[in-house]
């Protein structure tokens, strides 16, 4: 059984018993066994945490086997001292740090993770990821020099396997990471698709044209990677939805943003957005490019061939999605500005509003929660009417749950999801 410590550092604020009650409601969740211990001080912390484990194996090798028997891992809330805080940085085995406060800046040591700003409830967030770390390993391959551009690769024990690339959500904000994926990385390897989870910088700390340029620049680094590209599927949820969506238009519009990607490479130095559309990264409001490659209902994307994308309770309408104030205001602080006023719409809003760059000339799986924020049911139902009138093949599924029932394998709704990817996993040859 998979042992999980956790460690309260000095000086986090939070009630003792509220986070016994989380950690021991999670880990009967995840049938493992745990232990949460308050440490006195850095050296105290120091001595509890298990020795890192050998590095692992060069990227391009299979994951190695899951086999958590007996295997450990551990949780810390970090606090506020500096000297327990200075842990964080060295490299001490797949240690997950988790900040109940919003902490941005922070870098972990090889093989950790840097969870905050999810409240006291990050904990539990933290003993997920760490469990899931033990059950499914992945390899982290960087697609970009910076802390944050890089994805996990999931390997089935299949050969050539149709390949599924995710995309999370968070509102486009930095509190939210990668690891809110993980059940889905795990569900899919097991139906034995290679999954390639991506993290991306966030637009609230690096801007708008960064996080663009990263999730192409993310999706172009599979051509890189021994893998059956012939059959790529791309999957967003929320705002990673508008993301995938994106992504794919702009490719139909012949835009693969060579201005951002070459940013991204080179360290981030951001591109400003009028500069990027004048390079031909996106297209400007109204404008007809020349699309680029498109066989069989599949669209190249940086040397990628993306057969199929789809929407897990997708942000589809930024027009909307502002005005109507979704996520407290979120689409505004992404995007740098409210949506403009009256019928004319111009950038960023024309080129980031899935809504607004059909056709995309890839076939769209558009999945909803009937129980979602019904501003999201409003904009799947009309996005998914808008993409067929335009001559997309779209396929649109909406069943009861929620947000997160859609990136949860127990439930109906995800069941009916992956039923839909194994039984299309995209077009070959």
């Amino acid at each position: 059984m998979i042992e999980v410590l956790v460690v309260v550092g000095p000086g986090v604020v939070a009630d003792a018993g509220l986070l016994e009650e989380i950690a021991a409601r999670e880990f009967a969740a995840a049938g493992v066994s745990g232990t949460l211990v308050h440490a006195r001080d850095a050296s105290h912390v120091l001595s509890l945490l298990p020795p890192p484990s050998s590095p692992p194996p060069p990227p391009s090798s299979s994951p190695p086997p899951s086999s958590s028997e007996g295997a450990g891992c551990a949780v810390v809330l970090p606090g506020p001292s500096a000297e327990v805080r200075s842990l964080i940085g060295r490299d001490l085995g797949a240690v997950v740090w988790v900040d109940v406060e919003r902490a941005d800046g922070v870098t972990a040591g090889e093989g950790a993770t840097h969870l905050h700003g999810r409240g006291v409830g990050g904990l539990a967030w933290g003993i997920r990821h760490a469990v899931h770390r033990v059950r499914h390993p992945s390899r982290r391959i960087a697609y970009g020099p910076l802390p944050e551009q890089w994805g996990e690769l999931y390997l089935p024990d299949a050969d050539e396997p149709p390949v599924v690339m995710l995309i999370h959500g968070g509102y486009w904000r930095s509190i939210w990471a990668a690891d809110i994926m993980g059940p889905l990385c795990a569900d899919l390897t097991g139906r034995g698709f290679a999954v390639w989870n991506l993290e991306y910088r966030r637009p609230d700390l690096h801007g708008w044209d960064a996080t663009t340029a990263d999730v192409a620049l993310g999706l172009a680094a599979l051509a890189t990677a021994a893998l059956d590209l012939t059959r790529v599927t791309v999957v967003g949820h929320s705002a990673g939805a508008q993301l995938a969506l994106r992504a794919v238009a702009d490719a139909a519009a012949g835009a693969a943003s060579e201005a951002g990607g070459a940013q991204a490479a080179a360290g981030g130095a951001q591109v400003p957005a009028a500069e990027a559309r004048a390079a031909g990264g996106v297209r400007a409001a109204g404008a007809r490019a020349e699309s680029a490659p498109a066989v069989d209902g599949a669209r190249v994307v940086g040397g990628v061939r993306v057969g199929m994308v789809v929407s897990l309770a997708g942000v589809l309408d930024l027009v909307e999605g502002d005005r109507r104030w979704v996520g407290t205001g979120a689409v505004g602080a992404a995007l740098g500005g409210r949506a403009p006023e009256g019928q004319v719409v111009t950038p960023p809003y024309a080129d980031a509003s899935p809504l607004l760059r059909l056709p995309l000339g890839v076939r769209q799986l558009i999945v909803q929660g009937a129980a979602d924020d019904l501003d999201l049911v409003d904009f799947s139902r009309r996005y998914a009417r808008a993409a067929q009138d335009a001559g997309d093949e779209v396929t649109y599924l909406e069943m009861p749950g929620d947000h997160f029932d859609v990136i949860n394998p127990a439930t109906p709704i995800w069941q009916a999801t992956a039923q839909a990817l194994v039984g299309d996993p995209g077009p070959r040859g």
